[in-house]
């Protein structure tokens, strides 16, 4: 079953040869049971048995008053440096010589649209990996680039990340780790947070930084982190975050909630700036999810010896009151 994904996060994705948005592309339809995957809703992102082939449907459209001449291809991608990485011009992976498109270009009217279908093909030998491909949508421009010697071309496309395997979808995570705060060049505060990909697929990384209980107990936020982190299983990587300019050094109590697809995440404890511009302030104190379960459970003990102990003072009560008297013969 396909459910129709939402038109966020394509204003990103847009071919600009002369510096106004002119082409972009959607997906039409995603899985059904991917409908609660943010990052289905951007990308194609699937998990299939060897022997398989499935559709996908996207729509390439402009927003020029002009007509445009669009090319449609697969191409290669990778995950380097913590970044989705993409190959030169139609330069061809394994993943990307499954990918067939009912046609290779289109001839977009004036602020018109096409519906384009993928279809990928996963051969029966395919080894289990999990797999990287874009399908790009390319425009030039009808005059050579400012130097005069050639065209402009752009480009836009859609993420593929195509795990092949027996079985269940393996599962995707991730750890926070060390959190710097530190003043840029120019003095505006900036959270660096180390992250590691734990789990088995590949993960794109964005989120929120929140402060709170700041000089004179001031809040800020929240602040969104940069959205280009890529990290392949076993990939380690940093988020960054800035923040605004006027923020005191703190301390600050900061509430840190990283997400990818389905998984999400949150860091908190405490973290100082640095006064001087260019430099970095010690590591943020976390607050230890062990010390955190510790106390719960040393809350929920006293809670329960509480009951327990009302529950026994009500009992020896009613075992003297006057209405019943007390009981005999029952021990010996």
């Amino acid at each position: 079953m396909i459910g129709a994904p939402s038109a966020a996060d394509t204003g990103r994705r847009q071919a600009r040869p002369d510096g106004e948005p002119v082409v972009g592309v959607r997906l039409l339809e995603i899985p059904a049971n991917r409908v609660d995957d943010p990052r289905s809703h951007s990308f194609i992102v699937d998990h299939v048995n060897p022997g398989t082939s499935f559709t996908r449907r996207f729509e390439v459209y402009s927003t020029s008053p002009k007509p445009q001449h669009v090319r449609l291809y697969a191409a290669a991608a990778g995950i380097k440096g913590s970044r989705f990485t993409f190959a030169p011009a139609q330069t061809p992976n394994e993943l990307s010589s499954w990918i067939t498109l009912n046609r290779s270009a289109a001839d977009l009217p004036a602020r018109g649209r096409a519906p384009i279908k993928a279809t990928i093909t996963v051969p029966g030998w395919a080894t289990a990996a999990e797999r990287y491909a874009v399908i790009w949508a390319e425009v030039a421009s009808a005059a050579p680039g400012p130097k005069g010697n050639i065209a402009l071309v752009n480009r836009v496309g859609i993420r593929t990340y195509l795990d092949v395997g027996p079985g269940g979808e393996p599962p995707s995570d991730f750890e926070i780790g060390e959190i710097v705060p530190q003043r840029t060049d120019d003095g505006q505060p900036k959270i660096v947070a180390t992250v590691s990909n734990t789990g088995k697929r590949a993960i794109d990384l964005d989120g929120r930084l929140s402060l709170s209980e700041g000089p004179s107990s001031l809040s800020a936020g929240p602040f969104p982190t940069n959205r280009d982190t890529t990290l392949a299983p076993g990939g380690h990587g940093d988020i960054t975050v800035l923040l605004g300019r006027d923020l005191p050094d703190g301390p600050w109590t900061f509430r840190l909630t990283l997400r990818s697809g389905r998984v999400s995440h949150t860091a908190t404890g405490t973290l100082t700036f640095p006064a001087k511009p260019g430099t970095w302030g010690p590591a943020a104190s976390l607050s230890s999810p062990l010390t955190l379960t510790l106390a719960l459970a040393v809350l929920v003990a006293l809670v329960a010896a509480v009951i327990l102990l009302l529950g026994f003072r009500r009992f020896r009560a009613r075992r003297r009151s006057p209405a019943t008297g007390p009981l005999h013969g029952d021990l010996t």
